[in-house]
């Protein structure tokens, strides 16, 4: 299924990597993953991620601290039962595991810009097709896809309407206004409010929204590296002062704040 980020071609298997009929080629990683991000399609030397966002972030959700909001996902994506799915924008792949568990006969794909969380995404689960690829220029055909997931992720609407299958559908999870509050409430003097539903205004004509649903709940932080890690995988860890920072992750009782995320499904017409 996957076609050539160059000049959309189908992308055949050739020796170890893929080829497509013009001759542009594309060498498979030892980790597992193809890397079809050309140079001329990066911003920069090394897009996305670095290796210390992406370390403690795997850190963290390893731990299970975010493991009711996968379980969830995973749910809502077996009850739609995808042929073929796509994690766009994986980062270190925990969701896409837990996708890829809820749906064992499907046909996965998963891609992150971020070279560093590929690399250890594709460990997770080496049957998945992993993707170092742009969330702007998805190497796959049009019309491809029955469910695509977007987890705290960037999101091309053009895009992800031109993969998705008539009938298939996109769940976006994001955090809500409520997300974090008690962090954010130590972190900053003035907490800035945002709308949960603006992302709505962005929805392209052919997609409506089918779905909705909120889960919350209280999330205990007993040690201070997992109080670190947190921040370093959110825009805190640079936002806030060194200062504050320090507060939360060196206090000595555990730290509580409530984990609020909105899942919107949105089907093509």
């Amino acid at each position: 299924m996957l076609t050539c980020p160059i000049c959309s071609g189908p992308l055949d298997a050739a020796d170890n990597g893929v080829v497509c009929p013009v001759g542009h080629r594309f060498d498979r990683a030892r980790q597992g993953y193809l890397n079809l991000l050309p140079v001329q399609h990066k911003n920069s030397r090394d897009p996305g991620d670095n290796q210390a966002m992406v370390e403690a972030r795997r850190d963290f959700l390893n731990a299970g601290h975010y493991a009711p909001v996968a379980k969830r996902l995973a749910e809502l994506a077996a009850e739609r039962n995808p042929a073929h799915w796509l994690d766009i924008g994986c980062g270190e792949g925990y969701y896409t595991a837990q996708i890829a568990d809820a749906l064992p006969g499907a046909d996965g794909y998963a891609l992150d810009i971020s070279r560093e969380a590929v690399k250890r995404a594709c460990k997770r689960n080496p049957d998945l097709s992993w993707l170092i690829a742009s969330m702007a220029r998805v190497p796959l055909p049009d019309a491809s896809i029955q469910f695509i997931a977007s987890v705290f992720s960037p999101l091309d609407w053009a895009e992800a309407k031109r993969l998705l299958s008539p009938g298939g559908g996109l769940m976006r999870v994001g955090p809500t206004s409520e997300h974090l509050m008690e962090l954010r409430q130590r972190l900053y003097d003035e907490v800035r409010d945002y709308a949960d539903d603006k992302h709505l205004a962005l929805v392209p004509k052919g997609m409506s929204l089918q779905h909705s649903e909120t889960l919350q709940f209280k999330l205990t932080l007993v040690e201070g590296q997992a109080r670190a890690n947190l921040l370093a995988m959110t825009p805190h860890g640079w936002r806030a002062s060194a200062e504050r920072r320090a507060g939360v992750i060196d206090q000595a009782e555990p730290f509580e704040t409530t984990v609020s995320m909105r899942y919107d499904y949105f089907v093509l017409q």
